[in-house]
Formats: C-alpha cells, structure tokens, sequence
C-alpha cells in the first residue's frame, strides 16, 4: 500500500508559477512510476507528466511540454510537479498517482494509488 498526500495547490495569475509536491508512504517510493494528472469540472481525468522510478525518463502531455517539469527526490519519498507560465486553461485539481511497475504509463486506469488532490487555479 502506498499513501500519497499532494500539497503546493492555489490561486496563481496567468504567467505565474506553482511547484506542486506529493509525498509517498507505505511501501518503496523507488519502485513505482509516478504520475501527475488533472481533472477540470465537466471533464475526464487526463495526464499531464510521468517519471520513472530512478527519474532517468519523463513524458509529458502536449499541452503542458516546456512549461512542466516532473522530479523526484527518491531519499525524500517525493515527487514534485513545477508548473510554468501557466494558462487559465491549467486549472484543474491536480492529483498524485503511482504505478506499480518500471513501465511508465499515461493511462489513468493504469495506476494503483492515488492522493486526494489538489487545486490549482490560475486566473486571467
């Protein structure tokens, strides 16, 4: 079981930047794909960016490339989403997700365990 608690979410100015973190307990955090999705009210859950357990690979969703960058700090059971000149379009509830696998994947489905969420705003 893996517990994951997002946190770094709020109000933010078009442009402005945010740096969302998700912590990980419970089992090894260096065995799992992470993942950072987002859902907007009326629409489906979708992928933003993933990393692989020793961060070596990161995929990111098209619309969100050169301006995210996913890490992980591996000693720190942690995994960070810094968020870059950010479009009203951007706001969602951010959620923390985890793969139980070396294979990384962007299908919501395929992921295990989830956090709670945390929202991000970003007003024009």
């Amino acid at each position: 079981q893996v517990q994951l608690v997002e946190s770094g979410g709020g109000l933010v100015q078009a442009g402005g930047s945010l740096r969302l973190s998700c912590a990980a307990s419970g089992r090894t955090f260096s065995g799992y794909v992470m993942g950072w999705f987002r859902q907007a009210p009326g629409k489906e859950r979708e992928f933003v960016a993933a990393i692989s357990w020793s961060g070596g690979s990161t995929y990111y969703a098209d619309s969100v490339k050169g301006r995210f960058t996913i890490s992980r700090d591996n000693a720190k059971n942690t995994v960070y989403l810094q968020m870059n000149s950010l479009k009203p379009e951007d706001t969602a509830v951010y959620y923390c997700a985890a793969h139980r696998s070396i294979v990384v994947v962007t299908t919501p489905g395929e992921y295990d365990y989830w956090g709670q969420g945390t929202q991000v705003t970003v007003s024009s």
